[in-house]
């Protein structure tokens, strides 16, 4: 599977995770959301998530645990943001592990499809 962004062909695999994440910018991101995920459009809400799961990921050097990261939402944006059903909410066809990771443009956790 592959998206053009600016003129520039990324490659994703049939599922949709990037192939070279070093290619990753936020204009990726709106592209594989709209297209992969079905989220038209990202808000504020989105972005927030999105760059912390990629603040985790490279402070941690791994895709954070949802539990470990659900801490992370609740010290970051109180406890009505951090829970798995504010996540669905946001990101509907599989929360943060297999949505908000992908549009994160980060690597696909072991065990997810």
């Amino acid at each position: 599977m592959e998206i053009e962004v600016d003129g520039k062909t990324i490659q994703l695999s049939e599922a949709g995770w990037m192939e070279d994440l070093s290619e990753w910018t936020e204009e990726i991101a709106v592209k594989i959301a709209a297209e992969v995920e079905d989220i038209p459009e990202l808000t504020e809400e989105h972005w927030d998530i999105i760059n912390l799961t990629r603040k985790a990921f490279y402070d941690l050097n791994q895709v954070a645990e949802p539990r470990k990261f659900m801490k992370m939402m609740k010290a970051e944006f109180g406890k009505d943001r951090s829970t798995n059903k504010y996540i669905f909410t946001l990101f509907p066809k599989g929360g943060l592990i297999k949505s908000a990771n992908k549009v994160a443009g980060l690597p696909r956790p072991k065990g997810c499809s």
